[in-house]
């Protein structure tokens, strides 16, 4: 399915599972200034579906640094924890379609499996493929496990997943320059993907495809840590018949080491840089070499 981009409509979509940092300040300036030299819209979406790590305090902080930074959005802002049965629809369409089914395994149960195997297959991010074994589980099984209330998973079967679609995926990448060149999509590389996990009743995967399609999203501007995720993402449009935004990967922001800024590292917080008396026209200064782009 194809979208408009006549009326261009961006987004930032920050976690709310930490303070934000440099990186974060890019990425929304960013997102801005293009929803704004384009005439189109901005957004900002709460991505806390994680509701164990994700807190009101970290939220709050998110709006008080955008707005530091002098940035404005549309009301209301969405927030992922209170879409889960939208999330659950999407999933239940998949299940229906033939191309999920439930996981049981531990992440200890996955290692042990794999552990011993030569040069298994990894995803992108090096997590080992899972190897199937709740897949080849009979029915019968499968549901005397549900019926014991065993916490389950759900992984998308991509085999299933892959003949059920049956061609070739792509999406439309903006190059620094505004060339637009297609990319060809290997949602294979990710293996059987969680979808939804035992505590959290929507990945990641899910819930993002879901939102920017609810949300008329037509470019999606994002660090190029999710270049390849957007193979998965592609596939999971297709399987739901939602449309494919324009998608621009961009550089991250690295400390001297090298390591990309993440609150994992604990790179310095904008909330920080506030509190050192600095101003935006002193974040923007230093993110100037990378901020400018070439508008579409």
């Amino acid at each position: 399915m194809t979208r408009s981009f006549t009326n261009r409509v961006f987004r930032f979509a920050p976690s709310s599972n930490g303070y934000l940092h440099l990186g974060h300040a890019y990425s929304a300036l960013l997102n801005y200034d293009l929803a704004g030299e384009t005439g189109g819209r901005f957004l900002l979406r709460i991505e806390d579906i994680d509701t164990e790590r994700c807190r009101p305090e970290f939220e709050q902080a998110i709006y008080a640094d955008l707005n530091w930074l002098g940035l404005s959005w549309e009301a209301p802002v969405r927030r992922q924890s209170e879409h889960f049965p939208e999330y659950a629809r999407a999933l239940a369409k998949l299940s229906a379609f033939g191309v999920t089914y439930p996981c049981f395994c531990s992440r200890g149960d996955i290692m042990n499996a794999v552990g011993k195997r030569d040069h298994w297959p990894r995803d992108p991010d090096g997590s080992p493929h899972y190897p199937g074994t709740c897949k080849h589980l009979t029915r019968e099984e499968r549901q005397r496990r549900l019926k014991a209330d065993r916490p389950a998973a759900l992984r998308i079967d991509m085999q299933a997943a892959l003949a059920k679609l049956g061609c070739q995926l792509a999406w439309h990448e903006i190059g620094p320059t505004s060339h637009i060149r297609e990319v060809a999509a290997d949602p294979a590389v990710w293996g059987d993907a969680t979808l939804s996990r035992k505590d959290i009743p929507a990945s990641y995967h899910i819930a993002v495809v879901v939102d920017d399609a609810l949300q008329g999203v037509t470019d999606v501007v994002r660090g190029e840590d999710l270049f390849l995720t957007t193979s998965l993402h592609r596939l999971l449009q297709a399987l739901l018949g939602l449309p494919a935004p324009l998608y621009r990967h961009h550089l991250l922001l690295r400390d001297a080491s090298g390591r990309k800024l993440s609150k994992s590292l604990k790179a310095k917080s904008l909330r920080s840089m506030r509190e050192d008396m600095l101003t935006p026209g002193d974040v923007r200064k230093q993110l100037s070499p990378a901020l400018p782009v070439t508008i579409l």
